[in-house]
């Protein structure tokens, strides 16, 4: 757990929150407020600028700021003199983060954290920008002082260029259709990705990298469609070189957030936890393609490193770990060559030369970042069991380490999205232990996260007063579905149909068909965005639209269909001029045009039939099955043929010939 830091010896405001990003900066001599209405009166009744600055509990150059900015006396006075200053976790408030980091970009400068935007008393923002250095900050704040009593004119007029700016929806800037068949769209989007491939070490040609599940995904689905084998070789050598890479935790697993060079070697090392939920689908996916056994231990040792450090007793998953311990970058995972040598003795030299570790170092102040040579191939036919051996000690050692702080809070949209990737390595390899892990954490979010069917955003000792974002519920009703397939409970699809019942009732816009990010009963902003475009994580827009179809597909709904439809539709143009960018919307818009099977169990063996078959990759097939009576539509009329376990295959609401064989089931997928 991360505790606060003690700057000063009184704590202000921010000791009472729950977030542990707030609670870092509770000792600061700034006079911080939490977002809310007694900072926002005060501002107005004293006609102050505003300072907003947002960050996140894992954030390196927010520790830095704080460190040289808010814990110094003179820097913390002239901003309580200069401004109301509020600190915004952003991992809790997204939509306020979205909104002023929008703006900071409209100004012209790169967007990150802290993000530090100044507000008018009336929430307008007219400057902002990321991290700044001491002596940059001190004078921000005097020009900021004089700006506000001598230039308020041409100060306010910024605000509201801005304003005009944020309240026009990125819906209506990027709407338009494609001309082109589906085919050539797709064709067209591998061709604009493929441009931009790095042929030598993965990923796309830039630093830094991250590794964006969402690219590879739609690349697997591109590679299954058209048998290009230049997709699945880009997709292999990205996971290839990301699993050997310094971004993967090789004594501990799980992956860091991204690297910051061209080659994996160096990651930032906070590990957030939806970068590691969407990497256990694409690990799995990817193994069900390739048989690659190095994808299948990337998969069993991020869920062991999920268990052992990200794991609430109750079963939800922990937000992020730091990046930094004992106020050093990365300190937690480096290696000198002479501890190596004194844990594991006669084996040093072998695990060394495997882990690129040297006297010198291959980093900063003479330590190791863990790293493989995917060409060096090590004969000893012992090699297996001494590295799992090495990898033990070595993590042994490591636990009695200063660790990294613990972001505690549990988001819903990140579970959600952790709950999807447990189920979808389940489906590959047929682990219980993570539908298990994945249903318990559903349990959570049902126990302590949800009341009726609307959802609160985070969990930390108690849950948050903050209502679920459009993420919270896009994620949470895909998990549902996906724990359907996985199980074929039908109250699953059920509940998620309640969910999506509500989203649409609180969240849809009908005058453009996409969906808020904001409830219609939240917190009114200055403006109430729509996100549309996939970053590290998929716009909650597009994984909307995809829940729409898949659920309206279940339940027969064709008004859900329709809907995912005409967003994906509108948007075809952006889709395919800039898949890096709708990566999720590319995958969805691949499925509603291709359209999905509907693949049907019915018997006693249902659950060894979807085994099998879920053990394939099938990215184009929905997946049902009913032991004896089902409530969803297309297993009316639909039983077991002369006692044996039987199958339907259907597209489009037409069904093949009942087959009692997954080999002939698997000849009638379109």
């Amino acid at each position: 757990m991360i505790k606060p830091k003690m700057s000063s010896t009184k704590p202000n405001r921010l000791i009472h929150s729950a977030s542990p990003y707030l609670l870092q900066h509770a000792y600061n001599p700034v006079d911080w407020f939490e977002w809310g209405t007694e900072a926002l009166e005060k501002a107005v009744k004293e006609d102050k600028p505003i300072l907003v600055s947002i960050g996140y509990s894992s954030c390196h150059w927010c520790h830095v700021m704080e460190r040289e900015s808010f814990e110094i006396e003179a820097i913390a006075q002239l901003m309580n003199e200069t401004c109301v200053c509020i600190k915004v976790d952003r991992e809790e408030r997204p939509d306020i983060d979205q909104i002023y980091m929008d703006a900071v970009q409209a100004l012209g400068v790169n967007g990150g954290w802290p993000l530090n935007v100044f507000l008018t008393p009336q929430q307008k923002p007219f400057f902002g920008g990321t991290y700044f250095s001491p002596q940059t900050w001190i004078q921000i704040l005097r020009n900021i002082g004089k700006a506000f009593l001598m230039n308020r004119q041409h100060l306010e007029e910024t605000a509201t260029e801005l304003e005009s700016h944020l309240s026009r929806s990125d819906v209506e800037r990027f709407m338009q259709k494609s001309s082109s068949p589906w085919e050539k769209d797709l064709e067209a989007m591998f061709n604009k990705l493929a441009s931009r491939f790095d042929k030598t070490w993965g990923g796309m040609d830039k630093a830094p990298k991250f590794i964006m599940p969402s690219v590879w995904r739609f690349l697997l689905q591109y590679y299954y469609l058209n048998k290009e084998s230049q997709a699945l070789n880009q997709v292999t050598l990205t996971l290839d070189k990301t699993a050997a890479g310094g971004i993967y935790d090789h004594v501990g697993g799980g992956f860091a957030r991204y690297s910051v060079d061209a080659h994996w070697f160096a990651p930032h090392f906070e590990k957030m936890l939806y970068d590691n939920a969407q990497l256990f689908t694409l690990y799995s996916e990817a193994y069900s393609v390739t048989h690659n056994e190095t994808y299948r231990t990337i998969v069993y040792e991020t869920f062991d490193w999920l268990m052992r450090e990200m794991t609430h007793p109750n079963g939800g998953f922990y937000s992020a770990l730091d990046a930094d311990s004992e106020g050093i970058e990365g300190q937690y995972y480096v290696w000198k060559r002479s501890e190596i040598d004194a844990i594991l003795g006669p084996d040093a030299e072998l695990i060394s030369e495997y882990y690129g570790i040297t006297t010198g170092g291959n980093w900063e102040h003479g330590n190791n970042i863990l790293i493989r040579d995917t060409s060096n191939k090590i004969s000893n036919p012992s090699f297996d069991i001494i590295l799992a051996d090495a990898k033990q000690k070595l993590l042994n050692v490591r636990e009695k380490r200063v660790k990294p702080g613990l972001d505690d809070k549990i988001i819903t949209s990140w579970n959600a999205m952790m709950i999807s990737g447990l189920t979808d390595a389940y489906g590959v390899f047929g682990d219980e232990r993570f539908l298990a892990a994945a249903i318990k954490n559903m349990k959570f979010i049902e126990s302590h996260l949800t009341s009726d069917n609307t959802l609160f955003r985070s969990y930390k000792g108690k849950r948050s007063a903050t209502t679920g974002f459009l993420d919270d519920y896009a994620h949470v009703i895909q998990a549902q579905l996906k724990l359907y397939h996985a199980t074929f409970d039908e109250s699953w699809v059920h509940k998620a149909a309640k969910l999506v019942a509500h989203t649409i009732e609180n969240f849809f816009d009908p005058n453009d068909g996409f969906f808020f990010y904001t409830s219609g009963r939240s917190e009114k902003l200055i403006t109430r965005k729509k996100e549309i475009f996939d970053n590290v994580i998929p716009s909650s827009n597009a994984t909307m639209a995809q829940n729409l179809f898949v659920a309206g597909s279940l339940l027969d709904k064709d008004e859900w269909k329709q809907s995912a439809f005409t967003m994906t539709e509108s948007l075809g143009h952006i889709i395919t001029s800039e898949p890096n960018y709708m990566s999720q919307w590319a995958i969805v818009y691949t499925q509603i045009r291709r359209g999905l099977n509907e693949v049907l169990l019915t018997g006693k063996n249902i659950h060894s039939l979807r085994s099998d078959l879920q053990k394939k990759y099938l990215p184009f097939v929905l997946v049902q099955g009913s032991a004896g009576t089902s409530e969803l539509p297309l297993f009316e009329g639909k039983t077991t043929v002369g006692a044996k376990d039987t199958i339907y295959v259907c597209y489009q609401k037409t069904c093949g010939l009942p087959v009692h064989t997954l080999e002939e089931a698997l000849k009638q997928i379109k």
